[in-house]
């Protein structure tokens, strides 16, 4: 697969500056007088200043207890006047993707938040682990399965921390649904459904219609998703899987899969459906237990999150779950409390997606999966 240059991805950048545009018309609400600093407060560098940074994370980084917003990594120069307004962020911590190796000597930043397209995952996780910072990768971890070993090895290597952006580990409506399955509230899972999709529309330019900068379609997006439900809901990886994809806007998705149905088999004898697309929407988990059910509906989205099952409805305050996934990841920094979300969990679903694919690719063949225990929490 052909990889895109940081040139490159900076190019395609500026000519959608709509990035540049929303950022500095977010609500003026966001503005902090400088960094937020705690004693005991770890700091993290935001590596990549897209949506996702400046509506959740940055954000989310005004409310953490064990982290704090301490530097930015960005192709964008625009960005960097914008935010260190808005942030009141220092000059010494305003980093771009050529001078991006001397964060190593910045002893306010101990953790390195990768959130760029999926293509440039492991570059900057490595990167940022020979720099000798911890690691949080944005999902999916990498666009291969050596990718993921690559990412592994760095930050084994130079002796931190590894941790993916798995936000709904952290929240309370899927921490309750774990929590059901191990103590077999309702019994023994015998079928899942998992359902994540979006119908994307008016830019057939974006990265993540990009096969070079995605690796993949909405498998590699939204179905990390579902492939993550139906684990957590049996509790198990599954032993096979076979996988269909289906095309009905070819026009529109001309380089990545539009929409990709697969079938799972457990170890314990449960059977999964799972659903992703950028073709239409989608949001739910549902389990049939041999002593009732649960759901989720959203499953998936920011929040809040809604559920029910066979013992009633569940129900949680609403909490921004990127605040709650940074503060555990600084927590098990800090504390060597657990790691919710490791290396090996993103490796695992790395293997999933790549056994779907090439279910697709041959013809819908049941392709085995050697998972054992591998990144179940």
């Amino acid at each position: 697969m052909d990889k895109i240059t940081r040139r490159q991805f900076n190019e395609r950048l500026s000519k959608g500056i709509a990035g540049t545009a929303l950022l500095s018309s977010a609500p003026l609400a966001c503005a902090m007088a400088g960094p937020k600093k705690r004693e005991g407060s770890l700091g993290i560098a935001l590596v990549g200043l897209g949506s996702y940074s400046t509506y959740q994370l940055a954000p989310a980084l005004q409310q953490t207890k064990y982290c704090h917003l301490a530097g930015i990594v960005t192709g964008t120069r625009a960005k960097e006047k914008i935010w260190a307004e808005r942030y009141g962020m220092p000059g010494r911590n305003i980093y771009n993707y050529e001078n991006f190796d001397a964060i190593a000597d910045n002893n306010e930043i101990d953790i390195v938040y990768v959130v760029l397209p999926n293509s440039m995952h492991a570059e900057f996780s490595i990167r940022a682990a020979q720099a000798g910072k911890h690691v949080i990768c944005e999902k999916p971890m990498a666009i291969s399965v050596a990718e993921c070993e690559a990412i592994i090895e760095a930050c084994r290597k130079a002796g931190v921390k590894l941790g993916i952006g798995y936000r709904l580990h952290s929240e309370p409506y899927t921490q309750e649904v774990k929590r059901f399955v191990k103590e077999g509230t309702f019994g023994k899972t015998l079928y899942v459904n998992a359902e994540a999709a979006y119908r994307s529309a008016g830019n057939p330019d974006q990265w993540r219609l990009n096969r070079a900068l995605s690796g993949g379609g909405a498998l590699m997006n939204m179905g990390v998703y579902s492939i993550q439900s139906a684990i957590y809901a049996t509790g198990e990886n599954p032993v096979k899987v076979t996988a269909q994809e289906f095309s009905t806007r070819p026009d529109y998705f001309k380089d990545t899969d539009e929409t990709i149905t697969a079938q799972f088999q457990f170890p314990g004898g449960a059977t999964g459906a799972v659903f992703t697309s950028h073709n239409t929407h989608a949001n739910s988990l549902y389990a049939s237990c041999s002593g009732g059910w649960f759901s989720l509906k959203p499953a998936n989205t920011y929040g809040p999150l809604a559920g029910e099952s066979a013992n009633g409805p569940i129900q949680f305050p609403h909490e921004s779950q990127q605040k709650l996934q940074m503060d555990d990841f600084a927590s098990h920094v800090l504390y060597g409390s657990v790691n919710k979300a490791p290396g090996e969990m993103g490796k695992r679903d790395m293997i999933i997606i790549e056994a779907i694919y090439r279910s697709i690719a041959e013809g819908n063949r049941p392709i085995p999966l050697e998972l054992g225990k591998m990144g179940l929490s």
